[in-house]
């Protein structure tokens, strides 16, 4: 077995691995990221990826069902299944190789392949064919899918965000469990391309949301669209010909296949880190702190889906700049930084969309909220799509902390308001800005002008 010195050590090529990996270079460390594979990251092979291919695919799908709104007459609409997921791969697979010839120009040296396990608090081991020993070490492992006691064993009948991506025709009939983003999005882009869905959650919210109001709009308008089962838990699975027969309290029924959208727990399993010292919860993973990324006082740090902090994209890469940096100071002997986090930004790419700013919808926090519907808008009505929603959150006096949405396009209007909480802006600051007419941001200033109103 070699032995290899180094100051940090990154394990996972994910997104947060390679940002901390490149950040750790930059700052002149002695940097060797570790990759088991498959790589290419969650985002590009089984995320926002190939999930946005699917989700634009029954848009537009939806788009020419529905085309006798506009007066226009659209006959015989019809998805080829097979078609539609292998363009989802073709492209998917460009994406992912964008990721792997982005790591052309790091240092061959400086990659390894296999497994990293801790054997020690400054050493690793990677399969049996190298012993690295390091200064400090970035954990970015990422994540899996989760598939609940009751189906396992079942096999492919179920599918995981990890594999449904890779069926080579669309299902009749589709469970998906799990109502949030991941859930969300799934089931209406397969109900949009013909396959009978019923979505699963013992939950009573719909794609993150917390407002009262917003979530009995989602639930009335996702409804509509496919079997919904909130406060609903599967309590049994058992194989049915060549599909499943699920059983719920009040219920049972069969289905082609099953989608486990439950969750992705971190891969901090099997990664030796009882051997660190640091200190670990009941299901393995270490405590850090959420600006620094350091695993207390020890000589590691967590960033991305590994964290199961904040399991998005955009923070994943900051927080794999910040863990990489900070190993490079650590590994030289210097103090680690802790920047101030970025206000907290959620979506969900359903139609119409769902997204929320700074923690969203909170009861117990006394805010004041300015209230804006989409179901009168102006352009929201001009595009046939005048649903849901929009809450913004402040603080007596004016200064804004967030917001919840559920209308057209509400992306956009959701960053808005991110970087209006981020740069600590009041309503009647944020409110003297332009807002064009006609366009979806005029909720906007209608919800600011609400907001105003009820401060005094």
């Amino acid at each position: 077995m070699r032995e290899i010195d180094c100051d940090v050590a990154v394990i996972g090529a994910g997104t947060a691995g390679i940002a901390a990996h490149r950040a750790a270079l930059a700052d002149g460390a002695r940097s060797v990221l570790i990759e088991q594979g498959p790589g290419g990251t969650t985002c590009a092979r089984v995320g926002c990826m190939p999930s946005k291919l699917l989700i634009h695919a029954a848009e537009v799908a939806h788009t020419a069902r529905n085309a006798d709104a506009f007066g226009l007459r659209v006959a015989d609409v019809r998805v080829d299944g097979p078609a539609v997921l292998k363009r989802l791969r073709r492209l998917r697979d460009d994406f992912v190789a964008s990721v792997f010839e982005g790591l052309d120009d790091l240092p061959a040296e400086s990659r390894l392949m296999g497994r990293a396990v801790f054997e020690g608090p400054e050493t690793l081991r990677i399969d049996d064919h190298t012993r690295l020993r390091f200064k400090a070490a970035v954990i970015a492992t990422g994540s899996s899918p989760s598939v609940p006691e009751p189906l396992r064993g079942l096999g492919e009948r179920v599918l995981t965000t990890d594999t449904v991506f890779e069926i080579e025709d669309l299902p009749d009939s589709l469970a998906v469990l799990g109502a949030g983003p991941v859930g969300l999005e799934l089931a209406q882009a397969m109900a949009r391309l013909g396959v009978r869905v019923s979505v699963f959650d013992p939950g009573d919210s719909l794609g993150g949301l917390r407002d009262p109001d917003l979530t009995g709009a989602a639930r009335e308008i996702f409804s509509s669209a496919f079997d919904l089962h909130l406060g609903t838990e599967i309590e049994a699975g058992e194989p049915d010909g060549e599909g499943v027969r699920l059983s719920w309290k009040g219920g049972s029924g069969p289905f082609d296949r099953v989608l486990s959208a439950a969750g992705r727990p971190p891969n901090v399993h099997g990664l030796g880190l009882e051997a660190t010292g640091a200190t670990l919860d009941e299901r393995g993973s270490p405590a850090f702190d959420s600006r620094s990324q350091r695993c207390e006082d020890t000589r590691l740090f967590i960033a991305g889906d590994a964290n199961a902090d904040r399991p998005i994209l955009h923070e994943a890469s900051r927080q794999g700049r910040i863990a990489g940096r900070n190993a490079a100071r650590l590994a030289a002997g210097e103090g680690v930084e802790r920047p101030e986090r970025w206000v907290m930004l959620a979506m969900v790419f359903s139609q119409p969309q769902i997204a929320s700013v700074g923690g969203g919808f909170d009861p117990e926090a006394g805010y004041r909220v300015g209230r804006a519907d989409f179901c009168d808008q102006g352009r929201a009505r001009v595009m046939d799509r005048a649903q849901g929603g929009l809450r913004l959150y402040a603080e007596p006096g004016g200064r804004l902390v967030g917001a919840e949405m559920i209308g057209p396009e509400v992306e956009h209007l959701a960053h808005l308001v991110a970087h209006a909480v981020q740069d600590g802006l009041d309503a009647k600051t944020f409110r003297d800005r332009p807002f064009y007419h006609p366009t979806l941001e005029e909720a906007l200033d209608t919800a600011l002008a609400d907001l105003i109103e009820r401060d005094g």
